[in-house]
């Protein structure tokens, strides 16, 4: 099989890399890519956002499987045209990727599957946010609703910084704090059902210690010798298959990766977010102990 990865981060040279060790994949190539993919894949400078443009680099080497790796491609609507071009595509469509996309979607989807998740209340006004981080309290949680490259998000005791956050983003939900020790599940899914990968558990904030602001990631473990038995199977028939019916339900079948971000709460179990792609970096250690090939997998979604 020839695969075609799309992207230019980690993630995506972790995927080539796994690609590569595949005895069934015959070549990878990668859009743009980057130098260290380079060394495991053919790259071909073509612009991950052009959705046509993927759609013929595919049709032009033959591609049998294309894996999209970032959200910003898949939330633009990228898989569409790769898909109505017959081309295999690891990654939702523009409809099911607004579970990424847009956070306040991704509540409503969550309330009518009944997922486990934190309270919350999508605003748009200063007045709004105000009287919403009042009813929850502190630890405030403010998340930008569009796409922020894992940036989004605000935690914080400070009331100001809250409402600062909120002021420099159209609409913001603002959600109830969930207080444990926070884990990633990554879900390959073919619409129907989902298969799960082994779990892992990433930092954001940049400074040791849990303190400073968000960033794209500064590392990630797994596995996870904490997590209580029985915890990926409570979240897969709790949170993933509901979720999974709910989007077949509104006529778009989730097709990828559900990345699932949860806090292990007193109560069990918690959904933080939904994410329509491997994470980086936490994906990154998941995919360099994985066993079974890759590309078969991914093409079986």
């Amino acid at each position: 099989m020839k695969t075609l990865v799309i992207g230019t981060g980690g993630r995506e040279h972790a995927l080539a890399l796994a690609l590569s060790l595949d005895p069934a994949v015959a070549e990878v190539h990668a859009a743009p890519g980057n130098p260290g993919i380079g060394e495991v894949a053919t790259l071909h400078d073509v612009d991950p956002m052009d959705g046509d443009a993927v759609a013929a680099l595919a049709t032009s080497i033959g591609a049998d499987l294309v894996v999209v790796g970032p959200e910003a491609p898949l939330v633009a609507g990228v898989a569409d045209p790769v898909r109505a071009a017959g081309i295999a595509v690891f990654g939702p469509s523009r409809a099911a990727a607004r579970l990424e996309g847009s956070k306040a979607f991704s509540k409503d989807v969550m309330a009518r599957a009944g997922v486990p998740t934190a309270g919350s209340r999508t605003c748009t006004t200063a007045e709004e946010v105000a009287a919403a981080l009042d009813a929850f309290g502190a630890p405030h949680v403010v998340k930008d609703d569009a796409l922020a490259a894992g940036k989004g998000v605000v935690v914080t005791n400070d009331r100001e910084e809250a409402l600062a956050h909120a002021a420099g983003c159209e609409r913001v939900v603002v959600e109830e704090f969930l207080d444990g020790p926070e884990f990633s599940l990554f879900v390959v899914c073919d619409g129907e059902v989902g298969r799960p990968l082994q779990p892992a558990q990433d930092f954001k904030r940049i400074f040791d210690g849990g303190r400073g602001p968000n960033t794209g990631g500064m590392g990630s473990y797994s596995p996870l010798p904490w997590l209580p038995d029985g915890t990926v199977g409570k979240v897969m028939a709790e949170v993933v298959a509901p979720t999974l019916a709910e989007m077949r339900r509104l006529g778009a079948p989730f097709v990828g990766c559900l990345y699932v971000g949860l806090a292990l709460t007193a109560t069990g179990p918690r959904v933080i977010e939904f994410n329509c792609r491997f994470g980086d970096p936490d994906v990154q250690p998941v995919l360099a102990l994985l066993t079974s090939p890759l590309g078969a997998l991914l093409k079986a979604a």
